[in-house]
């Protein structure tokens, strides 16, 4: 019987996203039964996939490096107990299959030698017949014995089971790999799955979770101690342990905003740079005992200087959680603005409160994404791309408006994604007005222009559309789609000033 694949091990095996996966399943192009792929499936469906790295492998590296730009994607192999912990298991696979295989000829010895006392009791009719069934057993005996045709991605899915591991979430069932010297914790907020935890560091109990089947391995010395009764039962710490084999475990997973708890954090300046005169990049750093947990879209308050504060999106990707970005926009007479702009500088103290905000992704939606941004909306979008990316989304479109070509301020960021994603496109559009004042002929070019995408774009009011940015603009633009016929509930608003 073919070897089943899991979905996410299969994409990895072909340099693909689990988005494609699920298309050609839908299409009729691959089988799956319950999530599961085999390999001889997969050949045919990739018959170029080979065993050293393709130009597609080579690819998501670079889309990995390009989009997200906060960690250079490279495989790095697990610790030396680690890769040896994986080297043993295979190898006690490989000598079961040996057992196995010797069971079988000690088998076939004892059915010859049935056949054989069986065909001396029989008459000579029979004993032809007898002969003729030999003779097909011999044949196809040989035949299974062959080596055969060398399946490629049978011999690279053994390599991988060395070098990363897989983790399956219950009762969810989401899916993750482990990759290198990653903890379990890691890996899972990495790749877009928002587990429970809060210190990150073994000194809480946030992060335990039950091991249902699998091995793992401490990696890191924590203080909490597990009560021996929860021990017996498989209960681990998240961020203390490592997958040593293909492992399920159960765990709890945000789902909303109400399962992500109200934290205060006291963050450090690790850089500020000026995107041009009027904005900035403030780059938060957290200690790693004290990470802030939060859902892409969702908001947080920064109080600077002891008493200036401003409630501002998270530019960031939740899978980056000690490294907490914000655009921060010039508004003269601001007490927290010029702070922040002439006085803030690096290593500094900011104290950081949340999160909060509802403006967050429907992850389980299977509808294209479209995401619309209104001058500096595009900080929370950022997030929610970002973090739709690490999901492996599927089709996802970017539509950014400025007021003025200056208020498009990270141009840069976006292209990167429409250049290394095949599956994103992104548009830029000048209102050649202030989207913070929109009224009158203003809200008439807006509607045009929003009228404009719409009719040029027929998939656009079969999906989930995130908008964000100055009130006016927003509400003009959920107001747009509303009268279009779409539900409120694939309308999601954020207003930034």
């Amino acid at each position: 019987m073919s070897e089943m694949l899991s979905l996410s091990r299969a994409a990895k095996l072909v340099g693909v996203t689990r988005t494609e996966f699920q298309k050609k399943i839908r299409d009729g192009e691959m089988i799956s039964h319950d999530g599961m792929v085999s390999i001889e499936n997969l050949l045919s469906c990739y018959p170029d996939a080979q065993l050293d790295d393709t130009a597609e492998s080579r690819r998501v590296a670079q889309i990995k490096e390009r989009a997200f730009g906060k960690r250079v994607f490279e495989s790095v192999l697990p610790d030396a107990e680690v890769l040896a912990a994986r080297v043993t298991e295979l190898s006690r696979t490989l000598a079961i299959n040996q057992g196995q295989v010797q069971q079988f000829n000690a088998l076939l010895g004892k059915l010859w030698d049935k056949l054989a006392e069986v065909e001396s009791r029989l008459g000579t009719e029979s004993r032809a017949t007898m002969q003729e069934l030999k003779t097909w057993i011999k044949h196809e005996v040989e035949l299974a014995m062959e080596p055969g045709f060398i399946n490629p991605l049978a011999i690279k899915d053994a390599v991988l089971r060395i070098t990363t591991a897989q983790v399956t979430v219950l009762p969810g069932k989401q899916e993750f790999l482990v990759e290198g010297h990653d903890s379990l914790l890691e890996a899972a907020i990495r790749s877009g799955i928002p587990l429970n935890y809060g210190c990150s560091g073994g000194n809480c109990v946030l992060c335990k979770a039950r091991l249902v089947s699998g091995e793992v391995k401490k990696t890191r010395h924590h203080d909490f101690v597990i009560p021996e009764a929860e021990a017996s039962q498989g209960y681990i710490l998240l961020c203390s342990n490592t997958a040593i084999s293909d492992v399920v475990i159960e765990a709890a997973v945000a789902g909303s905003v109400q399962d992500i708890p109200f934290q205060e954090i006291s963050a450090r300046v690790k850089s500020i740079g000026h995107i041009n005169d009027d904005m900035l990049l403030l780059h938060l750093q957290t200690p790693r005992t004290q990470r802030l947990r939060f859902l892409a879209g969702q908001n947080a308050t920064l109080r600077v200087g002891g008493s200036f504060s401003a409630d501002l999106p998270i530019a960031s990707c939740p899978c980056d959680d000690r490294n907490v970005l914000f655009h921060i926009h010039r508004q003269s007479g601001n007490l927290f603005s010029d702070y922040v702009f002439e006085r803030l500088k690096e290593h500094d103290a900011v104290e950081m409160e949340g999160p909060h905000g509802e403006f967050i992704l429907h992850e389980k939606s299977q509808r294209p994404l479209y995401f619309l941004a209104f001058d500096g909306g595009f900080a929370p979008i950022k997030s929610l791309i970002e973090h739709a990316l690490s999901l492996e989304a599927g089709n996802i479109c970017l539509h950014w408006f400025g007021s003025s070509q200056k208020n498009i301020y990270l141009p840069k960021v976006a292209q990167a994604w429409r250049d290394a994603l095949d599956n994103f496109r992104y548009e830029e559009h000048i209102a050649g007005f202030d989207l913070r004042s929109v009224s009158g002929k203003r809200e008439e070019t807006l509607l045009r222009q929003l009228g404009n995408i719409s009719s040029g774009d027929p998939d656009l009011l079969q999906g989930e559309i995130y908008i964000a940015g100055p009130e006016d603009a927003a509400n003009i633009a959920e107001r747009f789609f509303l009268d279009k016929g779409l539900p409120k509930t694939r309308v999601a608003v954020a207003s930034v000033k």
